[in-house]
């Protein structure tokens, strides 16, 4: 028998006994999930290009994302950027500027000192003499050869762009560390709200999901605007049934790390199914799931093949797995192999 054939096979079992859950004690919240899987563009088609740059978000699109995500920061004014993380180093050319090197330091993000350039230290004018570059040079080197090419973006300038499509494109934020803001009197939060509100985006049914990994944040949004929200929940193990009642009644997905779902054992290889989708599902919750990578270096070691961790494995075999288990949507640095596989 194959893996996948086990896999699923163990996901049947699951889903079989789910359902037998579900007709014993059905929430009034429950809701049909027999929709097509969307593709969420993780930073972009980041897979190809240095990510959260416009020219990153555009290649998604082009490639058939039905979502861009933008991680966004904030500006020492008050501006909301698209990058990873506060700390601008790895994704920037921000130590080749002499001019800011009397920037550089020192402060607590999530309790954990680290050192470098923070956004919201600088101005969106200083910010945008900064080029992006490739956060994986060594996994990814045809996106490095971008390197120094593309400017910061900010979240308004990605509203722009999605606003010259001719099709529907959702994009879904995820503000990062508020507490790290909250600490300094910044509220990002008060900042996306703003947006929001101002391009009237602000409603259940506009083109915009909010996430973040802080509940408390999500909550306190969530008394400004009235857009769908998602909890990222990371690492691997059960959430008791207690929570996820919790969170159906606070938000509309949560967005679970991938081992969530089929855990990795101790050799990094995945096995059988968790049953947190159909108990999500049950709840009226979605589900979505990231990241998906094709590179083997990102890959479960029994979806590898050979040894360089810069190759390519078998990541449509790996996508598979988590449509037959009926995710609503899954987060792909290559969002084509994610259409693809959803559509083959």
């Amino acid at each position: 028998m194959s893996l996948k054939s086990a896999l699923l096979r163990g996901a049947a079992v699951l889903t079989a006994a789910g359902a037998l859950a579900g007709l014993a004690a059905a929430p009034a919240a429950a809701k049909s999930h027999h929709h097509e899987p969307l593709v969420i563009a993780h930073r972009g088609a980041s897979g190809y290009m240095p990510e959260h740059t416009l020219e990153a978000y555009a290649l998604a699109v082009e490639l058939g994302a039905d979502v861009i995500e933008p991680d966004l920061v904030l500006t020492k004014d008050g501006e909301l950027l698209a990058r990873h993380e506060p700390v601008l180093d790895e994704t920037t050319d921000v130590a080749a500027h002499p001019e800011f090197a009397d920037r550089k330091t020192t402060k607590l993000i999530d309790g954990k000192p680290v050192t470098g350039f923070f956004a919201d230290d600088f101005t969106l004018a200083e910010l945008k003499t900064l080029r992006a570059e490739e956060r994986l040079p060594a996994l990814r080197p045809d996106s490095a050869a971008y390197d120094g090419r593309f400017e910061l973006v900010t979240y308004d300038e990605v509203l722009d762009y999605v606003d010259t499509l001719d099709r529907k494109v959702i994009t879904y934020p995820e503000m990062k560390h508020p507490s790290y803001y909250e600490d300094k009197g910044m509220s990002i939060e008060d900042a996306l709200a703003d947006l929001l509100e101002e391009r009237n985006l602000d409603r259940k049914r506009s083109p915009v999901w909010i996430q973040s990994f802080e509940y408390q944040s999500l909550l306190n949004i969530d008394e400004r605007v009235d857009n769908p929200i998602g909890l990222n929940i990371d690492g691997q193990g059960a959430i008791p049934d207690a929570t996820l009642d919790e969170y159906a009644e606070t938000l509309d997905t949560v967005s679970l790390n991938k081992n969530r779902i089929f855990p990795r054992a101790a050799d990094g290889s995945i096995s059988e199914p968790t049953d947190i989708v159909e108990r999500a599902h049950d709840r009226g919750l979605d589900v979505h799931v990231w990241t998906f990578r094709a590179e083997n270096n990102f890959l479960p070691t029994n979806l590898r093949e050979g040894s360089d961790p810069a190759a390519w494995g078998d990541i449509e075999a790996e996508f598979e797995l988590f449509y037959d288990l009926g995710v609503d949507a899954v987060f792909s640095d290559f969002p084509d192999l994610a259409v693809a596989a959803r559509d083959c």
